[in-house]
């Protein structure tokens, strides 16, 4: 279970906490099940900034060499501009800036817009946690098998070289 006292900075939430009934409305807007981990802290914490910006990258991205930058978590919810189902969500990711459809954009990049962070649903299973990099023509980089791993792995940017 994670301390979101640990996972953001202190901003937020973006939406008060998670109940059952949005849960419900959410998942069955999106068309698919979140993992128990995004849940279990929307629960407690419903979106907000990272405390911890960066997460490392097993390739170059339009970012940088080793890593994408992250900014925030969105709330599950709908009220929230951030939020999965506000007005800043998922079906703007597709239908304005024409990401792929590969399941649920859940953190935004630094880039205001140029990369993504998603839960990408095409495999049975966990959806795995991916980086969508719109300057590379949405090129797909796997980041973790799943949102724990994923949360578990941002670090400070300030542990890379930020020259790169």
């Amino acid at each position: 279970m994670f301390d979101p006292m640990t996972v953001f900075d202190g901003s937020g939430p973006l939406e008060v906490r998670l109940s059952d009934e949005t849960l419900r409305a959410v998942e069955a807007q999106l068309g698919h099940k979140l993992p128990i981990a995004y849940v279990d802290l929307a629960r407690r914490h419903n979106g907000g900034s990272f405390a911890r910006d960066a997460h490392p990258a097993p390739n170059r991205t339009s970012w940088a060499g080793d890593h994408v930058g992250v900014h925030a978590l969105a709330a599950i919810g709908r009220t929230a501009q951030f939020s999965l189902c506000g007005e800043l969500g998922n079906a703007f990711w597709l239908a304005e800036w024409g990401y792929p459809d590969i399941g649920i954009y859940i953190a935004d990049c630094p880039s205001a817009g140029h990369d993504m962070i998603a839960l990408d649903y095409r495999s049975p299973g966990e959806p795995a946690v991916v980086h969508v990099d719109q300057e590379r023509n949405y090129q797909i980089t796997v980041l973790a098998p799943d949102f724990e791993t994923f949360v578990t792995g941002l670090v400070d940017e300030s542990e890379y070289d930020i020259d790169d």
